[in-house]
């Protein structure tokens, strides 16, 4: 028997198992498209008298999360990146990431307020709110298209060398801080217009950090598969635990810990270059001359 033919079936299932796999990392892409869709349709059905749908819309955005770190990890481990899946997952990202938590921060934060208060004062601020809010995609989609094109593009105030980290805030932290305050409030909407103001200078904050030169951690170096992955598996199934009982205020606590972690590296580097420049300048003190008389 020739050794071509009885090798011919062999190399046809490894080509169906190699195309199968380029399937997987889609898969969950589709799934992050699938959170963000609830989410949009959850927002928009939520109200004072229906607050649920608004924390749905949140747990929503909140799952999506995984879903987009995972296949991206998928595709690398298998080694089967490609543009299509590349363009895909940026388009996904901009609909769960982008559209739905701007959709959720209107209905939530300005939409929703209360129609007794001034009519007046309530139409200007929902007219800033729906500016702040496009804002806040506009710049989520500039942080995707300045990822895509950016090759090495290095912070402001760079990090540990060695260490890779992300210039801005990247998208799903953006909208997974938008995703953890509705959650902590139980997706009751903002009760007045002060709160309201608060409310959109946060949404307003988040954006700016996004198109920002700033560095953030990225989590890249992050191995489970080294010599001593077992810590690190205990502390993740603590971290879960919590996360399940307590998720209102975990969640909360990660999202902003994380926001203010590049806000506090790029405060410290510019204090650093500070002190440095000002010990350059300041010439070295001598010592008394004592005149003998």
């Amino acid at each position: 028997m020739n050794r071509d033919s009885s090798a011919a079936p062999h190399l046809k299932r490894r080509g169906r198992l190699r195309r199968g796999l380029y399937i997987v990392p889609s898969i969950f892409t589709s799934g992050n498209i699938a959170a963000g869709y609830f989410a949009i349709t959850q927002s928009l059905q939520g109200s004072v008298q229906e607050p649920r749908h608004f924390n749905y819309a949140a747990l929503a955005i909140g799952f999506a999360i995984p879903f987009d770190a995972i296949d991206g990890r998928i595709a690398r481990m298998t080694k089967t990146t490609s543009e299509f899946g590349k363009e895909l997952d940026s388009m996904a990202d901009v609909i769960t990431f982008g559209v739905a938590p701007s959709l959720l921060a209107y209905t939530w934060g300005f939409h929703a307020l209360p129609m007794a208060m001034d009519p007046l004062l309530r139409q200007r601020v929902v007219q800033w709110g729906v500016v702040v809010c496009f804002l806040f995609l506009l710049c989520g989609a500039g942080r995707l298209a300045r990822f895509n094109i950016g090759a090495n593009i290095l912070p402001k105030n760079p990090g540990r060398p060695g260490r890779k980290y992300f210039v801005g805030m990247p998208i799903p932290a953006a909208a997974g801080v938008i995703a953890a305050v509705v959650h902590f409030f139980s997706g009751t909407p903002v009760p007045n217009w002060r709160i309201a103001i608060m409310w959109m200078a946060l949404v307003f904050c988040i954006g700016l950090l996004m198109v920002s030169t700033w560095r953030f951690w990225s989590g890249k170096e992050i191995n489970l598969a080294d010599r001593h992955p077992f810590q690190r598996i205990v502390f993740l199934g603590l971290a879960i635990y919590a996360t399940v009982l307590y998720s209102e205020i975990v969640l909360l606590l990660l999202a902003f810990f994380y926001m203010f972690s590049g806000i506090f590296a790029r405060a410290a580097y510019s204090w650093q270059r500070r002190h440095k420049a000002s010990s350059r300048q300041d010439p070295p003190s001598l010592p008394p001359v004592q005149v003998d008389r």
